[in-house]
């Protein structure tokens, strides 16, 4: 459960406040949403098991002012959820919702991975077939598939790396199939649910968006070697250090605020004049000023450091747009600079 305000999507917000409200209100309130939207909050209000005081009575804040609470916590769970639906709905259709909606939240395949120790993983995976390797990369959270990506010899990142690429869809059966034998093998819990549909090109961009430079250049190079059109497919799709550019003044104000001075000086030292103005203009005119006078006595850089920091600002970005903060538009090198 996440614990802070600022980490909370607006759904999540929405689903406490209705908590607070109780079963009479909220019924009242489902009633006037889309099927879809109900769905999302029912799901967003089993995510919480308890919502503690200063967490809820800050998300009240946001809804109604000067709004005031002394509960300790208040307590979610399928009962509430029954309620609620039964009160928002006639006995036909909340029977029906109540299944898809039991349906729509099974657990999505390898999402149990994360519990698992990625070296369990790597070595399950080191005799797998290299399409093998590729469908369950492309279903695993991609910030573990990077993990595993970045273990494997070079041959074999270009190899699985095309898998990916021109993974088309894969029926749920087969998907399930692996996910349950994979899940048995390492003495792990839980799978889930729904027709499922790859994105294959988005899947390995989602891999190499957590994998380090060299990496990275590798996959791509052997992509474009075998296929130029879907390399560059791919390259439009990563999210790079310059694409900040294209972020509005907000949000670049909300990801100034999540990096520190000393990452973001490093990061500017092979940033385009373009993108240092976009930057130093939504600062204020002394921290500007600090910055470009900490650039200029900056002496010699590894580009790698450089890219590392350029990468910190490119995370704290992704977490904000994650968290529904930002919008990012899609659009990234050991030398001295």
């Amino acid at each position: 459960m996440k614990k802070n305000f600022t980490d909370l999507a607006g759904i999540e917000k929405t689903a406490i406040f209705l908590l607070m409200m109780g079963e009479e209100y909220t019924s009242k309130v489902l009633k006037k949403l889309s099927k879809e939207e109900v769905s999302d909050i029912l799901s967003a209000m089993s995510d919480f098991e308890m919502v503690m005081p200063e967490l809820y009575l800050d998300v009240a804040k946001e809804f109604v002012e000067k709004f005031k609470s002394k509960d300790q916590t208040i307590v979610a769970g399928d009962e509430f959820i029954h309620k609620i639906i039964d009160k928002a709905f006639d006995k036909t259709n909340a029977v029906t919702f109540l299944e898809q909606f039991k349906e729509g939240r099974r657990e999505l395949p390898f999402t149990w991975t994360k519990n698992v120790n990625t070296n369990n993983l790597i070595m399950y995976l080191e005799d797998e077939h290299p399409q093998t390797i590729a469908m369950i990369l492309s279903y695993m959270p991609s910030n573990i598939s990077s993990e595993i990506f970045m273990s494997f010899p070079d041959e074999k990142k270009k190899e699985v790396s095309l898998r990916i690429a021109k993974l088309g869809n894969i029926s749920e059966e087969v998907i399930r199939t692996v996910d349950d034998s994979m899940k048995n093998e390492l003495n792990e819990a839980s799978g889930t649910g729904s027709h499922i549909k790859s994105t294959s090109v988005q899947n390995l961009v989602d891999i190499l968006g957590g994998v380090d430079k060299t990496t990275e250049d590798l996959v791509l190079e052997s992509v474009e070697e075998e296929n130029k059109e879907l390399g560059n497919e791919i390259r439009q799709l990563m999210f790079l250090f310059e694409d900040l550019i294209h972020v509005d003044d907000r949000g670049m104000r909300e990801i100034l605020k999540k990096v520190e001075s000393s990452i973001l000086t490093t990061s500017l030292k092979t940033a385009s004049e373009e993108l240092q103005k976009k930057i130093t203009s939504n600062l204020s005119t002394r921290a500007a000023e600090m910055l470009m006078e900490d650039l200029e006595v900056m002496g010699p850089v590894k580009l790698s450091e450089v890219e590392d920091a350029q990468q910190e600002v490119i995370t704290a970005a992704k977490e904000l747009e994650a968290a529904g903060t930002i919008t990012l538009g899609s659009g990234k090198g050991e030398e001295l600079v």
